[in-house]
């Protein structure tokens, strides 16, 4: 049988044409991933969102031997009933601090920029409204979309659907999944998702319990000495804490601005309760929940939230922290695995 006419003779040139080819694939995978990305992050939102419910399933099948999709029924009627109760009881306070809060941080600048101007320091009137006038309608936009914290209802909505089906049953997906990768690395597969689906449970769980202790705290520490709008900041800093270092950053700017707006002793008081909630949340909560789940750098994480908020806007910001920590998860798998090889290898020269 003759040689085909598409058959490279020379072995050099097909080296260099297969890796041509793995570079091209490369390449193009990667072009692909950028044209799919707003996909693929809904996709891992909605996985983030399936890993909060998976957790609080499997915290109610500790007191409740009932079924999973009972348990997951469970939990989706009383986050639904909790967002109802906020809406009907508090949604009335927060929505008329909502409405005054742009007016308030618009007027704090202004007299930040008096203070400015009246020691010296030369700023156009029209460059500083300018931008306090971008400043106060991003304000009104977060406190307009409160509930839009994914951005979108469109893409909140695809999460939570996506979400729930994932939660139902995670098993059937999982296996799906592992179909498609080549027998001999599905041990290396189950392994990996296995761990990385443990500590995103326990990333989230450990997030949600500090979001709501810095908004309580936070609500608790303003109300009681008369901070205006109590109430919303101290829901924009549990919502925010959802994002760590850049939501903590914000919601205290914010905090610091309305304070101000009661006198300087007010101001200076929420200057005190950020920073002994941040505290708070940095010193214990923080590395009580590190211990059991993954330790991040913070210089990695804002890195990542930069990265991935210019890249994928708000939502990309979300999500940058559970997905640097499931890539660091991978890779720690992935070196366990090598360690162990080398070990079995070692320890079979040794018997030999």
């Amino acid at each position: 049988m003759g040689a085909s006419p598409t058959r490279i003779g020379n072995e050099r040139l097909r080296f260099e044409a297969a890796r041509a080819a793995i570079w091209a694939g490369v390449i193009g995978l990667f072009v692909l991933v950028i044209y799919l990305a707003q996909s693929l992050l809904v996709i891992f939102g909605a996985l983030v969102f399936a890993a909060m419910i998976d957790g609080g399933a499997r915290l109610l099948g500790r007191a409740l031997k009932i079924g999973r999709t009972w348990r997951v029924a469970i939990v989706l009627i009383l986050t639904t009933a909790f967002f109802a109760w906020l809406v009907m009881f508090a949604g009335a306070t927060i929505s008329s601090e909502a409405a005054a809060f742009p007016s308030i941080i618009e007027k704090q600048l202004m007299q930040l920029f008096a203070y400015l101007r009246s020691n010296g320091l030369d700023i156009s009137v029209v460059d500083f409204k300018s931008v306090a006038g971008s400043l106060t309608s991003g304000v009104g936009t977060v406190t307009k979309a409160i509930g839009g914290l994914f951005g979108g209802l469109t893409t909140m909505v695809l999460i939570m659907i996506i979400g729930i089906y994932l939660a139902l049953d995670p098993n059937l997906y999982e296996r799906g999944v592992a179909w498609v990768v080549p027998e001999r690395h599905r041990d290396a597969f189950y392994d990996t998702v296995s761990h990385q689906a443990y500590t995103m449970r326990r990333l989230l769980a450990g997030r949600l319990v500090g979001m709501v202790a810095e908004g309580i705290f936070t609500w608790a520490l303003l109300m009681f000495y008369g901070v205006p709008m109590a109430a919303l900041l101290g829901l924009l800093t549990g919502l925010l804490a959802f994002i760590p270092n850049i939501g903590a950053l914000i919601s205290g700017v914010l905090m610091v601005l309305v304070g101000f707006s009661g006198g300087t002793e007010m101001g200076l008081y929420t200057i005190f309760v950020y920073f002994l909630v941040q505290n708070f949340d940095g010193y214990i909560l923080i590395p009580l929940i590190a211990k059991k789940t993954v330790d991040l750098a913070p210089a990695l994480v804002l890195s990542a939230q930069l990265i991935f908020g210019v890249l994928f806007g708000i939502l990309g910001l979300a999500l940058a922290d559970p997905m640097l920590a499931m890539i660091k998860v991978g890779l720690e798998r992935r070196a366990a695995r090598f360690d162990e090889s080398d070990n079995a290898e070692r320890t079979a020269e040794l018997g030999a």
